[in-house]
């Protein structure tokens, strides 16, 4: 098997990802975004110091790493141009180490007027987008209408295919939804303008990717969002505009499904939910409050409240399946230690039947009422402990459990905001000794 590894989230998105993946870059050689776009938020705190990349791969807080963004990540030019500054004003410089596909969909302004033109439409009913562009800019890519990165190459070609798009965008916002078009011209200049900070860093992604394969190089894929906001398996029409499946690790990269490896699959050791959608474990009470506060659960990207529940395994092994995920990294366990008493969802009872797996019908789900198994809290600090054998027996039970109902060993354990407040568990499973040096 490959020794690549695929970071994905095992939830409903904001699971911790990119602190695991922060934490395994040192044991890789490129870390490749395969999905999404800047609605996605991985908060990165090292020695107390916290970063917010929305684009930006998050390995690129360790210095010689290679960052690669993927085909199937929609880039907004003026967002990545601001982030690479913020980086840079920290003192983190990205030049010869990032890499942007150059089949990578354009995020326009267009895309985030229609965005936001349409959740305001829809009223009540909307789904809860972060009003950043990135539908429109997936059904874009979808019509065969998109812009590239790689077209910023050719500013004729750019400006001709703006010119047509324009037109085609300008309409429905002024004729449909009632508000004020764009000067395209306005908007190529700006793109132009900024896209002279990035244009060295346009690539063949696939090739470079195959390259380092040859040369035995180990790859960490890191996917943005959660399993269940994927557009085809998640609680539609509830959802995010991509695939955040393991699988999508290939096709919004250029990587075979042989070569991905092993998947990591990232889940708290509750559940939270930006949005509207289902959500059978929701908490209205002042427990879901306490983990909220205690949490920080409040979005990187946005800003708002998350919805907070327990553990759900139901819909966690649903995510093993659709990912055919290897491992478990359980994230936030401190924020649990104040509790006296936990609760894992482990079936649904729908109507007069018991599930064990979560229906793909959204009204259905919506319906389904959690079966728990109760647990005694711990009621001490778990924050910063680093061995799993120093945890308070409870939380070693609460795990093991976990691992039970799950049926996959539980690899990594997080118990603070901080890099350094991470256990790894089961080395031989998930940090290969084959592994070499970083060159």
């Amino acid at each position: 098997m490959s020794k690549n590894i695929v970071v994905i989230g095992a939830q409903f998105g904001d699971e911790g990802k990119g602190k695991i993946v922060d934490f395994l870059t040192p044991q890789v050689h490129a870390v490749v975004r395969f999905q999404g776009g800047h609605n996605a938020g991985h908060t990165l705190i090292v020695k107390g110091e916290k970063k917010v990349l929305h684009l930006i791969p998050s390995g690129v807080l360790h210095s010689g790493m290679a960052n690669f963004i993927g085909n199937g990540v929609v880039v907004s030019p003026a967002m990545l141009v601001k982030e690479i500054h913020k980086l840079a004003d920290a003192g983190v410089l990205l030049h010869d180490r990032l890499y942007i596909s150059d089949a990578c969909p354009l995020l326009l302004p267009y895309h985030v007027a229609l965005d936001q033109a349409r959740e305001y439409k829809a009223g009540n009913a909307a789904i809860g987008t972060t009003l950043r562009g990135i539908g429109p800019a997936y059904e874009d890519k979808v019509a065969r209408r998109a812009l590239r990165v790689g077209d910023l190459l050719h500013e004729d070609v750019f400006e001709a295919k703006l010119a047509a798009l324009a037109d085609y965008h300008n309409f429905v916002l002024h004729n449909y939804y009632g508000v004020d078009a764009l000067d395209h011209l306005r908007v190529r200049d700006e793109i132009l303008s900024v896209a002279e900070e990035f244009k060295s860093m346009i690539v063949d992604v696939p090739t470079k990717l195959i390259q380092y394969c040859i040369r035995g190089a180990v790859i960490l894929f890191e996917g943005a969002q959660g399993t269940f906001l994927d557009v085809d398996h998640g609680t539609y029409p509830f959802v995010t505009a991509s695939n955040t499946l393991a699988g999508e690790a290939s096709v919004g990269s250029g990587v075979g499904p042989l070569d991905l490896g092993y998947v990591l699959g990232v889940t708290k050791a509750y559940t939270t939910r930006v949005g509207a959608g289902p959500f059978p474990t929701e908490l209205h009470d002042e427990v879901g409050e306490k983990i909220r506060i205690r949490g920080n659960e409040f979005g990187s990207t946005t800003g708002r409240p998350r919805r907070c529940g327990w553990l759900d395994l139901v819909m966690l092994r649903r995510a093993v399946a659709l990912n055919s995920i290897t491992g478990l990294a359980v994230t936030k366990l401190d924020i649990l230690d104040q509790l006296a008493k936990i609760k894992i969802c482990t079936a649904y009872q729908l109507e007069d039947q018991i599930l064990t797996y979560p229906p793909t019908d959204g009204a259905l789900l919506q319906k389904c009422q959690p079966v728990y198994e109760e647990f005694p809290g711990w009621l001490s600090s778990t924050t910063g402990i680093k061995d799993f054998l120093h945890l308070p027996s409870a939380t070693q039970n609460y795990l093991r459990k976990i691992e039970e109902l799950s049926g996959i060993p539980i690899v990594i354990a997080s118990t603070g905001a901080d890099r350094e407040d991470t256990i790894q568990r089961y080395n031989e499973l998930l940090i290969k000794s084959e592994y070499t040096a970083r060159t």
